[in-house]
């Protein structure tokens, strides 16, 4: 019997499609599942205190300073120190000529003498107007005249003595010696220079270096929050004077000895809109010298509710924005607009942005973004990520 053709060809092709169909399925079916979330290093953050401090850049100032000037015209006869010495208070620094301002005082004295001598004579006179005018042998004229006279030398004698003081005086500033105990600078003057009262001719310069000063530069937009924290109870500040102060040198290594806060200025400069904060440190072995730039660390108290993130938790956007990456109980990725108040160790100080109990992505940020769901796992200590207290 014959066979059919178009029906054979009809039933092949209907074959062929079910078998292509059965094998699409079974392809479909062998698909791979879509990627796990990724895995993400969180940081479970809790509120408490922080102590805080002030980094603040500033610059050294000796504790007393100085400036030897001339009081006295005259010629420097000899310099009677080394440059760079210790000095001691009233130690002798210069010698200006004496010999002018000696002639000076003994023709005072000599003044003296004469105006004492004139005192007595017309002392005595007095003396002899007084019964003469009593039975009129002596005009009352002449009597007054004469007490006039000696009331006249009296005040003679005053003078001179004066004069003698100021030439005493005078006398004295041609020894120039140092007000305070200090270290001598470079002298200004040499052997044989003449100096002036006049202009105040400066000879050198005695500074105390021990203790010294530190003034720091603070804006006065730190002053104001952190008296604001202080008013508020947010902020436990030390007392004034018990707050200590750290010091970093201009080598970057830290100054051995501890400081202590002297006082802020109530004075903002209108060009800096900065105030000076003044500290003082000791400095037995002179290593701080004046004019030296350094870095302080201030301790300011301790500041409360506030949370503790590692640095790489935090990022910045476009805008200088501080944000953050928190996971949520979901799962899903979100954003977090922060406000820093510094740092502590190798922490951020949040002081706002965070919620207790918030999960912060500080490793594996590269891998999420807002929105994505991550497999969030608590950091380890070793990897260097402090938690938050």
């Amino acid at each position: 019997m014959p066979v059919n053709t178009p029906r054979a060809f009809l039933a092949a092709t209907c074959g062929g499609l079910v078998l292509a169909a059965g094998l699409a399925g079974r392809k479909s079916a062998a698909a791979p599942a879509p990627p796990p979330a990724p895995q993400v290093s969180v940081v479970t953050v809790h509120p408490g205190s922080v102590p805080l401090a002030l980094e603040l850049p500033g610059r050294t100032s000796p504790y007393l300073a100085a400036q030897v000037r001339a009081r006295v015209d005259g010629i420097i006869l000899r310099r009677d120190f080394a440059e760079g010495s210790a000095v001691k208070a009233g130690q002798r620094l210069f010698q200006i000529d004496p010999a002018p301002y000696a002639a000076q005082l003994a023709s005072a004295e000599a003044a003296l003498a004469k105006a004492q001598a004139n005192f007595e004579s017309l002392k005595a006179q007095v003396e002899r107007y007084a019964p003469l005018v009593a039975a009129n042998a002596v005009s009352r004229q002449d009597y007054d005249n004469a007490v006039a006279a000696r009331d006249q030398a009296e005040a003679d004698i005053a003078t001179a003595r004066a004069a003698i003081q100021v030439a005493r005086i005078n006398l004295g500033y041609t020894a120039v010696t140092s007000p305070i105990a200090g270290r001598s600078g470079i002298s200004q003057v040499t052997q044989g220079a003449y100096v002036q009262a006049s202009t105040a001719t400066l000879l050198t310069t005695v500074q105390q270096i021990d203790p010294m000063y530190v003034d720091l530069t603070q804006s006065s937009v730190q002053g104001l929050q952190l008296r604001r924290d202080a008013a508020s109870g947010r902020l436990a500040a030390s007392g004034p004077g018990q707050a200590t102060v750290s010091l970093t040198l201009e080598d970057a290594r830290p100054y051995p000895l501890k400081g202590k806060l002297q006082f802020s200025d109530i004075t903002v400069d209108p060009t800096t809109g900065a105030v000076t904060v003044r500290a003082i440190f000791p400095n037995p072995d002179g290593t701080l010298l004046p004019g030296m730039f350094v870095r302080a660390s201030i301790d300011a108290g301790n500041v409360a509710n506030v949370f503790r993130v590692p640095q790489p938790g935090v990022t910045h956007d476009a805008k200088g924005g501080a944000t953050a990456l928190v996971v949520g109980a979901d799962g899903k990725v979100a954003s977090r607009a922060l406000q820093l108040r510094g740092t502590y160790g190798t922490d951020w100080i949040v002081e706002s942005g965070l919620q207790d109990g918030d999960r912060v992505i500080v490793a594996g940020l590269q891998k999420v973004k807002p929105g994505d769901v991550a497999q969030a796992a608590e950091a380890k200590a070793d990897d260097n990520l402090a938690s938050a207290r």
